[in-house]
């Protein structure tokens, strides 16, 4: 079973993520698409592990084995959140579903500390640029502005949204260059300050709900190998030494 198989068999949930699900997109935009598979539980028996994740096989894809999904979702990894909130959802099966309905259940005070700790090392980048060039590159301090407004508004709120909104115009001005740099810089300022502050009252837990995660995890790989034909081919092919992409 090849890995492009994998993503083509078994996937469970898969959406389109960057600018047309954050609501930025223009004409010129690429769709970039992410997914979450299911590795057939026999395959983890091999000695050749099924891999974590998979890029393609079409363009602007990459997807994620559940169990890493879930690892990274728990550790409040943005990237991982945010596919969990897309708007744009193109194919989810039933544990897809109960994977999204477990969206409040990685949602804890943690991604306080990791969305401002990514934005925190993209500013640092962006003023490099600034330094080095006279300006940033305006596309990335577009999408970082959009996701410190994210992590505060999550903060605040508890729940965690990524369409921009009202803030779609002054948005798509910062890419192309519009707005100037102290204006961008001063509104970055004023995004972690109001995000710190809320920090103090947030709803959210202080930690994620491991235990559920973990048990929707556990029955998924229960399930997949009680399933019956077409496991029993893999199962023989791991008995018999072979494994993923044999």
């Amino acid at each position: 079973m090849t890995p492009e198989q994998l993503v083509r068999d078994h996937t469970v949930y898969s959406c389109v993520m960057g600018s047309r699900a954050f609501g930025l997109a223009t004409d010129a935009s690429d769709t970039d698409r992410r997914g979450v598979y299911v590795a057939p539980t026999p395959l983890f028996w091999a000695f050749g592990k099924p891999p974590t994740h998979v890029e393609g096989p079409a363009d602007e894809q990459f997807s994620w084995e559940l169990e890493r999904f879930c690892e990274l979702a728990l550790r409040a990894n943005p990237n991982i959140l945010e596919c969990l909130h897309s708007p744009l959802v193109e194919q989810v099966d039933d544990t897809g579903r109960e994977l999204l309905a477990l969206r409040d259940a990685f949602l804890s005070l943690r991604a306080h500390a990791t969305f401002t700790g990514y934005a925190l090392s993209q500013r640092k980048k962006l003023e490099a640029d600034v330094r080095q060039y006279g300006a940033p590159r305006w596309k990335h301090a577009m999408h970082l502005v959009r996701l410190m407004t994210s992590c505060r508004d999550l903060v605040r709120t508890g729940t965690l949204t990524i369409e921009v909104g009202p803030d779609r115009d002054r948005l798509l001005a910062v890419k192309r260059g519009e707005v100037p740099w102290p204006e961008v810089d001063s509104w970055m300022t004023r995004l972690t300050e109001e995000a710190a502050k809320a920090a103090a009252r947030t709803p959210l837990p202080q930690e994620p709900d491991q235990a559920r995660v973990a048990d929707f995890l556990f029955r998924v790989r229960r399930e997949s190998a009680l399933q019956p034909r077409p496991y029993d081919e893999v199962v023989q092919r791991v008995v018999s030494g072979g494994g993923v992409g044999q």
